[in-house]
């Protein structure tokens, strides 16, 4: 049975108290009696074994603080523009007002994609293929999932990826 992450719902107890703390489920959707505590500062490392509960804690924990920062900016945009003042006399002041909405919309749209890939990211941490290439099934460097949580695609396979999509653009 493949061993899977889920939520704790004391995280903000033990945010405070510098380590985070998640439930191990054996895949049926049952929880295990002891939590993971991941330390703080825990990071994973190559002498680890690849996706052991305690890597799963970490990546779900920073996929999940992330997500709720975008959910924040989208919040707090979605306030700043409904508070904004189109009625400017000065056509100046409209049109920078018009302007800078138009951007923080693009901004939230790519974050919109991008939360889309933090709960696909989430989808895999359950079923227990985070960590691994969807397209050759070798793992994913930790450096590289350190770096962008939801990558999906090994270096190799990604690079292969982008010299596809620069042939195919080009046509």
């Amino acid at each position: 049975m493949t061993k899977h992450i889920l939520n704790s719902e004391k995280t903000s107890k033990s945010q405070e108290s510098g380590s985070s703390s998640a439930s191990v489920s054996s895949g049926n959707g049952k929880e295990a009696a002891s939590p993971i505590m991941l330390p703080e500062g825990y990071r994973p490392s190559e002498d680890e074994e690849f996706m052991n509960p305690m890597q799963l804690a970490y990546f779900r924990h920073k996929l999940e603080e992330w997500r709720v920062e975008l959910l924040a900016e989208a919040s707090d945009t979605i306030t700043d523009l409904s508070q904004e003042n189109l009625h400017q006399p000065d056509q100046m002041d409209r049109a920078q007002i018009e302007s800078n909405a138009a951007i923080d919309l693009r901004t939230r749209d790519r974050e919109r994609k991008l939360l889309q890939k933090i709960e696909s990211a989430l989808r895999r941490i359950e079923d227990g293929t985070y960590g691994y290439c969807v397209e050759t099934d070798e793992p994913i460097n930790l450096r590289r999932l350190e770096a962008r949580p939801i990558a999906s695609l090994s270096l190799h396979a990604q690079e292969k990826h982008e010299r596809m999509e620069r042939i195919h653009r080009d046509d």
